[in-house]
This record gives C-alpha cells, structure tokens and sequence, in this order.
C-alpha cells in the first residue's frame, strides 16, 4: 500500500496542539479560488521542468511535485519527532489537499499511530463518505475542519463542490462527540459579510457542542504557484482583508460566546 505526499513538515505549530509533524497528501476534491497549495489539487506525481542559469549556462532541471511513500516509510518519518510530541503535547497531522482520498493509506496510518499511542490530526474539508469518514473518525484524536461557505450555491460556485456532504459529516461527527476545531478562511467579497458569518454562527450553534473557530484570512502568498503549475488563479482582482475588518469579526464571534482566533 503507497500514498502520494507532496510535502511533510517537521516542527509544525500552526496544525494542531504542540509540535507537530504535517504530512500533505496530494489530492483534493475542491478547487477553492484561493488555495495556497494549487499543487496538491491533482493526486498524480507532476515533473515541472525549469530553467536555471549556473554560471554564464542555462540548465533544464527537473522539480517533481509529489512522491510515493509507504506506511512504513512515514512512519519512519514520524518517529524523527517523537521525542517532540512527547514534551510539547503534539504528533502527527493529515492534511493535504485532502488526505481521505487517500482513505485506505490514511486508516493504515492512524491506526499504526494509535498503536504507538501518537496524537493523531486530521485535516479535512469533510467531502468525503459518511461511512468512510465514521471509520477514520475511530482513529483520530482531532479534525482541523473547514467549513468555506455556508450558502450551497457560493460553496459551488468557489470550491466547485456542493457542501451538503460537508455539513452532514461534521453534525455526524459531532453527534460522535469528536473533538474538533472549526477552520474558516476569511475572504474578502466571498464570505466575509455579516450576514454569512450570521449563518456560520447559526450552523455551528445547533450542534450538540461548541468548538474553537480559527480564522484564516486570505493571502497571496501562493498565488505565483498558479502560474508555475499552469492553473487559473481567479483572485488577482481580491485584496487581502484589512486587520480591522478581520479584528471586528472576531469580535461577533466573541459576542455570540464563541472561542474565535485568528490563524492556526
């Protein structure tokens, strides 16, 4: 059994509690506008060939985005940073792209992490299968998870997928009684008026339990990777939201009760 990993990051802080190592899975299901990993929406291994000037010499070279890995070869990985978890509080979290693509690689996974006792994370837009995501769920310490849009329409429009899916596992995992930390991306003419976070604050107030929202405010910092990897990138006319606007959300979350922050 492989699975195609694009990246893994050691020391990560912003994934989860303490110190981590994030594993990104090639592979998404949604093509949001403003994806900072363009490169992990196909779940094929890509060859991009470059130029570089060596001296007075141009050269071609060769950057492969993605490559196979066994369970055991991340395993290896992971168990570099144990002694990290082990006095900071953290382990290992899936991202990607989106990891349960990848389902049977990333069941295997958890559950070998569960078997060295590892904290396990995963963070997931939620479109995938009931069934599948129940299963994962058994092995999972955490979910990092994303809710885009609240309105189905704007979710399709953006993201290219309906979120009905997405709304149905996460009160399923609620319903579980799984621990969760709600991410929401923050951006500006997309999802950022009143009235939509209204509707995010009346989805999440009808679960049986009330979980952290971290903010993500929209950035450029991928947007020159649209152009490398050959993929339209839709939001060169959209401005990063000003801190005082982001600063005042907080605050209507802050208002309603809930445990809002900003970034990861």
């Amino acid at each position: 059994m492989q699975g195609t990993i694009f990246d893994i990051k050691h020391y990560a802080i912003h994934d989860g509690p303490g110190i981590r190592q994030t594993i990104f899975f090639k592979g998404c299901p949604l093509s949001c506008w403003w994806c900072h990993n363009p490169e992990s929406r196909s779940s094929e291994i890509i060859d991009l060939i470059k130029e570089e000037v060596v001296g007075e010499q141009k050269v071609c070279v060769t950057e492969t985005i993605g490559k196979k890995y066994s369970v055991i070869d991340v395993l290896k990985e992971i168990e570099k940073d144990i002694v990290f978890f082990e006095e900071s509080g953290g382990g290992i979290t899936l991202s990607g792209g989106e990891p349960l693509l990848q389902y049977e690689f990333v069941l295997e996974l958890l559950k070998q992490c569960r078997k060295r006792e590892i904290h396990t994370c995963v963070d997931t837009t939620g479109n995938v299968s009931g069934e599948k995501l129940r299963n994962i769920a058994e092995f999972t310490n955490l979910f990092l998870y994303d809710i885009k849009h609240v309105d189905d329409k704007q979710h399709i429009k953006y993201a290219g997928v309906s979120n009905k899916q997405i709304i149905n596992n996460l009160i399923m995992l609620d319903e579980m009684g799984k621990d969760i930390w709600i991410r929401f991306p923050l951006i500006p003419g997309i999802n950022d008026d009143e009235s939509e976070i209204l509707r995010l604050m009346e989805l999440l107030s009808g679960l049986k339990n009330k979980y952290p929202i971290q903010l993500l405010p929209y950035h450029k910092i991928g947007s020159q990777k649209y152009e490398k990897f050959g993929i339209d990138y839709n939001m060169s006319d959209y401005k990063e939201p000003e801190q005082e606007h982001i600063e005042s959300i907080l605050k209507m979350f802050s208002d309603a009760r809930f445990a809002a922050s900003i970034g990861g």
